[in-house]
């Protein structure tokens, strides 16, 4: 037995390590290597069946004892081959019940029989106290022809772990519910398993030999074979690559995930690729439809954030477009009926789509593509109207979005024209386009496309609504206002006022000039706390009041204080006393309305040239004195308006000839990015020069403190004293007797006559007798005439008396109590006022050659009967 070669048939070494690098193909020589060493004759390639499976082998001899022992026998039943050699098998490794049996195969055996069958026997191993082998002998002879035995021993626990892991594989392998390929080191498909073969048609015998040229189109097949040649070379895994294509006998495209690792022999060589694919064509369009629905819901919510941001119409649809271009469309525009735009509630032919529209937005994503939309490019600003029997006016008609289609030869693919319904009403059309290569519009898009048409309706018909109301309120307010620049005796004025920001609402701002009797006149300017249509009305309000208690020719703290008690009740049913009892009841307070206002009030003599002032709460006036720096006026400010329970001070002032008066409210002065005392430094720093015409100064100041204004109404009163000359200016005194009225009459004559203003001699005449004698009958102290002449000629008669004369008419039998209807029949006005020593009434005629004519004396007395 000693020609067998058992080492020969070892796959591994004794120790059970890995192989050296002596391994080769099998069709190259290998020189032998000492085999206490480890090394072994290899021919087979790494990875063989013998690299798992461990075969050991021995011979037993004639005699029926070991002859021979190989070191992987040494390794399996851990006995060395010095003891081994010449050892009973039967006694070494059978268990003694057994061994009678076994006595009698060895006979067998060595009679020339072969045998296979499993054995136990007792192992080296400390885990396990035996084993079980499966046993393979072979009949041989010797070189002197006894008959003798070669045993080849596998451990059976070994094959049947091998004989588990190939049913696990095969049965992962056939039984996936995923694509399987086992891809060889050339790329081409060594096993396709059936979920594979039942995607791509065929047995998966049939895909052997494919590589993925025959599956896939190029350039994803290179894609693919490049991905394929990186897992070979480096062992990176790919997790979750996506491919592309068709299969057999369909044109739908299919998406696939495929994994992909590397796969090793028990040696560690790469031997080809595992491929694991499954198709998620289905759950790509869920997941392009999620992704889809998300970015509608966010473009929503970007819509309902930036839409209506601003109370202007075109702001506003231009916020649509920023929207819509490019999340949604690659080119927009917004069309809104002109009529509506104007004002009008129903524009003639706003039923049936043929109203003129403008378009007033216009974006696009694309370079130098113009959007037509018609037969005729519409610019923006534009006035146009779509033809009856267009796509864009059956949607004006109907309310309902409609698809435009493509011209063949231009930019677009797809137009969507959608109706910009707000409140049941029709505003406009918004027109949405998608160019060529963009993704036609879907129904989902078209829901999307109706959603924000709708959303942007309502923010433009809102606009529109304030848009309108704003407009209102400010003719509202204008005409509240002095128009023009208004004319005082002895002054000379220029006025501005400058509502607040367009998208801001009407502010409470306002101011007035009024001729007061004796060529005086009253100053004013104040600001109702607040803004909108309330605020407005309120300014209204109190205007109306301060010319009607001007008239009344109180003394100007008098006037604050009853527009304190009229601001009080402007917010309660009951007017004052139920505003006084609202507030004495904390917890019905909230019932009524608060008006608060600031106010200043001036009333400049021109003949004296003082100006009296009270403040309610108001910043202060601003004088210049000629060659003076700006100063402003110590006047005590007092309450606002509203608050009530605080009496008003009055501060007296000689304004010099030529200086400038100025009267403003806070939005002149302030705003949110100037403090108030920056803002009127740089007002007084503005008032240089008062000689230049006041035009220019108010231009002037308003260029100075441009940064400072613009976010609130902005009222602006200037006046420079021009003082009545004192040949203006006729005075008397008169003692309490009957000849004064004469004297009073002679006095007046002459003046006139001075003034070269003879034909008013007679009716003068008569109307200072009148008012003479009256102040002699009713009136107490002496009586002092004065002649004021100016625009107009003014008469006044001072007494000491407190009672004011009342007139009545007399009836035919009376003879008197004619004299104050003929004063009203002969003036152009007439009147009484209070004064700190008694009481003045006076008279005005207008001057020769005006536009008012004097009355013939004789027909008004003849009018009197």
């Amino acid at each position: 037995m000693s020609e067998i070669p058992a080492k020969a048939t070892e796959s591994e070494d004794p120790s059970g390590g890995a192989r050296g690098e002596a391994v080769v193909d099998s069709a190259t020589a290998v020189e032998p290597r000492d085999t206490t060493s480890g090394t072994l004759w290899q021919s087979s390639p790494p990875g063989s069946i013998y690299d798992y499976i461990k075969v050991a082998s021995f011979s037993i001899g004639p005699d029926g004892h070991v002859d021979q022992w190989s070191l992987r026998a040494e390794q399996l039943f851990g006995i060395p081959a010095e003891r081994a050699i010449g050892m009973d098998p039967i006694a070494a490794f059978v268990a003694p019940q057994l061994r009678e049996r076994g006595q009698r195969k060895m006979a067998e055996i060595l009679d020339g029989r072969e045998w296979t069958g499993i054995i136990p026997f007792r192992m080296p191993d400390a885990q396990r106290s035996e084993g079980i082998a499966e046993v393979y002998v072979m009949p041989t002879t010797t070189e002197d022809g006894e008959r003798a035995a070669v045993c080849i021993v596998v451990d059976a626990h070994t094959l049947r772990q091998i004989e588990t892991d190939l049913a696990a594989s095969q049965a992962i392998f056939g039984q996936s519910p995923f694509g399987f390929l086992l891809i060889d080191t050339d790329l081409r498909v060594r096993r396709a398993n059936q979920r594979f073969a039942s995607t791509f048609g065929g047995t998966p015998d049939e895909h052997r030999g494919r590589s993925v040229h025959d599956y896939l189109q190029s350039p994803e097949a290179e894609r693919v074979a490049a991905t394929l040649r990186r897992v070979l070379e480096s062992g990176e895994s790919i997790t979750d690559m996506h491919v592309a294509g068709v299969i057999p006998g369909s044109d739908e495209r299919r998406h696939w995930s495929v994994n992909l690792y590397r796969v090793h022999s028990g040696s560690g060589r790469p031997i080809g690729i595992a491929w694991l694919g499954t198709d998620i064509t289905a759950r790509r369009a869920a997941a392009r439809e999620a992704a889809a629905a998300r970015r509608n819901l966010a473009l929503l919510n970007e819509a309902g954030a930036r839409i209506g941001n601003s109370l202007d119409l075109e702001t506003t649809a231009r916020e649509l477009l920023d929207v819509v271009v490019p999340g949604f469309c690659d080119l927009a525009t917004v069309d809104l009926y002109q009529g509506l735009l104007v004002g009008d509630e129903t524009p003639p032919g706003l039923a049936d789509g043929s109203a003129e529209l403008r378009r007033v937005a216009f974006s696009s994503a694309v370079a130098d593509a113009p959007f037509v939309g018609g037969p005729e490019p519409v610019a923006v600003g534009s006035v146009h109207h779509y033809a009856f029997n267009s796509p864009c006016a059956d949607a004006l008609r109907t309310a309902r979005p409609r698809h435009i289609p493509a011209d063949d030869n231009g930019l677009i693919q797809s137009t969507l024209a959608v109706p910009m319904v707000a409140h049941d009403t029709v505003v406009g059309l918004v027109q949405f386009s998608r160019t060529k290569g963009s993704e036609p519009f879907g129904e989902r898009d078209r829901a999307l496309a109706v959603e924000l048409a709708a959303r942007a309706a309502v923010c433009i018909d809102n606009a529109r609504l304030y848009r309108r109301e704003h407009e209102r309120a400010l003719i509202l307010q204008r005409s509240l206002l002095p128009p023009g620049d208004p004319e005082a005796s002895g002054l000379d004025i220029a006025c501005r006022y400058l509502p607040g920001n367009a998208a801001t609402e009407v502010g409470g701002d306002w101011f007035d000039v009024i001729e007061l009797p004796g060529h005086r006149t009253a100053l004013v300017v104040g600001d109702v706390m607040g803004r909108g249509l309330r605020a407005a009305v309120a300014m209204g309000e109190l205007r109306t009041a301060v010319r009607t208690l001007a008239l009344l020719d109180l003394e100007p703290a008098e006037v604050l204080s009853a527009l304190d008690e009229i601001a009080r009740g402007l917010g309660a049913p009951g007017g004052v006393q139920q505003a006084t009892r609202t507030a004495r009841q904390p917890r019905d307070a909230d019932l009524s309305e608060v008006y608060l206002a600031t106010c200043v009030y001036a009333v400049y003599d021109s003949v004296s040239r003082r100006c009296t002032f009270a403040n309610a709460g108001h910043l202060p006036p601003v004088l210049v004195e000629p060659g003076e720096p700006a100063l402003m006026l110590d006047v005590p400010p007092g309450m606002p308006l509203g608050v009530g329970g605080e009496p008003f001070e009055e501060v007296e002032v000689e304004l010099p000839e030529g200086a400038l008066l100025a009267l403003y409210t806070d939005g002149l002065v302030e705003s949110r990015d100037h403090p108030l005392d920056e803002g009127l430094q740089a007002f007084v720093g503005a008032l240089t020069d008062p000689s230049r015409p006041l035009e220019d100064v108010c231009d002037h100041v308003l260029n100075t403190l441009d940064t400072h204004h613009g976010e609130d109404d902005i009222a602006l009163l200037m006046a420079r004293v021009q003082g009545l000359p004192a040949e203006s200016v006729g005075d008397w005194t008169l003692p309490r007797e009957p000849r004064s009225v004469g004297r009073a009459r002679e006095y007046a004559r002459g003046q006139l006559l001075t003034w070269d203003l003879e034909p008013l001699v007679d009716t003068a005449e008569l109307l200072v007798s009148e008012l003479v004698t009256n102040a002699l009958r009713y009136g107490e102290g002496e009586i002092r005439l004065r002649l004021l002449l100016d625009r107009t000629l003014v008469c006044e008669v001072w007494d000491a008396g407190l009672v004011q004369p009342r007139r009545r008419r007399a009836r035919d039998t009376d003879e008197g109590g004619r004299g104050l209807q003929l004063v009203g029949l002969l003036s152009a006005a007439w009147g009484s006022r209070r004064t700190p020593r008694g009481k003045t009434v006076w008279f005005e005629l207008p001057l020769p050659g005006g536009e008012n004519g004097v009355t013939d004396p004789a027909e008004a007395l003849l009018s009197l009967f």
